[in-house]
């Protein structure tokens, strides 16, 4: 019943758009997780990456640890949507490019395209499923011959050295891996998965070969000499160009991990660092993952895009001080409020009479006016400062440390305490309404 239901979708007379399209569906409904750490990276989050890498015609584009191929696919997409006449092009819902022909490719372009060197993807799934699904995913997307090999990139038999202009990958970072099998040109002081590849990377790319890596938290801030060593080597032997902080539900429903991006390319030289402190990925942060407004992701990629346009720099900058004098006056207001707050649910407390009940509930009001008169301005400031840069001397000093939480400035905001001769005033008064209680009850007793 299963395949005469297939068979009458007439799935081949389909185009490769609406063939591409079923199987990325079927695969964002697919809930499984790798035994070795390794879990589907959302869509959207691959896309943010790709055009941040912005790999080109003629690049050579690899994923060490290919899963179901969607950093390659997304890659091969992009280029293609890149050089596709904008009249061609239509998008989705969801902002995804459809007949994708790629005509304004040269034909040396398209030649190399087809080429072996082009796409090159790795996996060691036990059984292969993940590599038919990976390969059968690159075939679906237009790629006749995908060049994804059933290999352990981290083991002696992976010898592949400068052999890629561009790294897009999520790499299994559970566990730890078996230390005789691990290629002799990685260090042999950890056995961490996430560590090695990042090694194995840099081993790989070529000169001015550009990466963009998921990486669990761990790896920006861990003391241990592996992690101090393998930060110290991106940023004094390599340049590292950016690192995106992501929320801890990205990966949800398969793990609640914090994970970040990391963007460096490979002989250059480090100077400053950029970051951005990513709260929303316009998804809830829960198992549920239901598309919410919150969504950080098109202003990390406006910001990446003009990261050395100081015109866009200093706008932003300027915005922020507007900002802040806008909500300095609001939030001494606030603060008033919720002294007046305090002070009223006190009185309200010992008198019961509808005087104060009224004050109070005007008072409640007026800061609750004041709250949503904070909120949006509030917001364009938080967002307004997720970006920032931060110097290699400063990180540098901190052992190398990438946690965004380390360097980013916050603005706290003063948080109401009542003065403790106040506090102690109020708690004289109800001691001596307590106590004159007391005495009624005693002398009700002796009646």
């Amino acid at each position: 019943e299963a395949c005469n239901l297939i068979d009458q979708m007439k799935i081949a007379e389909q185009n490769q758009d609406v063939q591409g399209d079923l199987y990325e569906y079927m695969l964002g409904h697919m809930q499984f997780a790798g035994r070795g750490g390794q879990f589907r990276t959302p869509r959207h989050i691959i896309r943010m990456m790709v055009q941040m890498v912005d790999p080109k015609p003629r690049e050579r584009i690899g994923d060490l640890a290919g899963g179901t191929g969607g950093f390659l696919v997304n890659a091969h997409q992009y280029i293609l949507e890149k050089h596709t006449s904008a009249g061609i092009l239509e998008y989705d819902a969801e902002g995804q490019a459809h007949h994708l022909i790629g005509d304004q490719l040269s034909a040396a372009e398209r030649s190399f395209m087809s080429s072996k060197k082009y796409l090159r993807g790795f996996d060691n799934d036990s059984g292969m499923t993940i590599l038919r699904i990976g390969s059968m995913n690159l075939m679906l997307h237009g790629i006749e011959s995908p060049q994804f090999y059933y290999m352990d990139s981290l083991s002696k038999s992976f010898d592949d050295e400068r052999e890629y202009d561009v790294i897009l990958m999520n790499p299994p970072f559970k566990g730890a891996v078996d230390k005789g099998g691990v290629h002799p040109t990685l260090p042999s002081d950890t056995t961490k998965s996430e560590l090695l590849f990042l090694h194995l990377i840099l081993r790989a790319l070529d000169m001015g070969g550009r990466a963009a890596v998921i990486v669990p938290d761990g790896v920006l801030f861990g003391s241990s000499r592996a992690h101090v060593e393998v930060r110290r080597r991106i940023i004094e032997e390599n340049r590292l160009d950016g690192v995106v902080s992501m929320p801890s539900g990205v990966f949800k429903p398969y793990a609640g991990v914090s994970t970040a991006v990391l963007f460096f390319t490979r002989g250059a030289q480090t100077k400053d660092i950029w970051f951005y402190d990513m709260a929303h990925d316009g998804f809830s942060l829960d198992d549920k993952r239901q598309a919410v407004e919150e969504n950080d992701i098109p202003d990390v990629l406006k910001c990446w895009e003009n990261r050395n346009n100081k015109k866009f720099i200093e706008s932003r900058e300027q915005r922020v001080v507007e900002l802040r004098a806008e909500l300095t006056p609001l939030k001494e207001k606030r603060l008033k409020l919720q002294a007046d707050v305090n002070r009223l649910t006190f009185e309200q407390a010992l008198d019961g009479d509808g005087k104060n009940a009224a004050k109070l509930a005007e008072a409640n009001e007026l800061l609750s006016n004041i709250h949503s008169l904070i909120s949006s301005p509030q917001a364009e400031l938080d967002r307004l400062t997720r970006q920032f840069w931060v110097t290699k001397e400063q990180v540098k000093a901190n052992k190398y440390d990438l946690s965004a939480s380390r360097y980013r400035q916050v603005d706290a905001d003063a948080v109401y305490h009542e003065k403790p001769s106040v506090t102690l005033e109020r708690l004289a008064r109800l001691e001596s309404i307590m106590m004159s209680e007391i005495e009624e009850l005693k002398k009700t007793l002796e009646k």
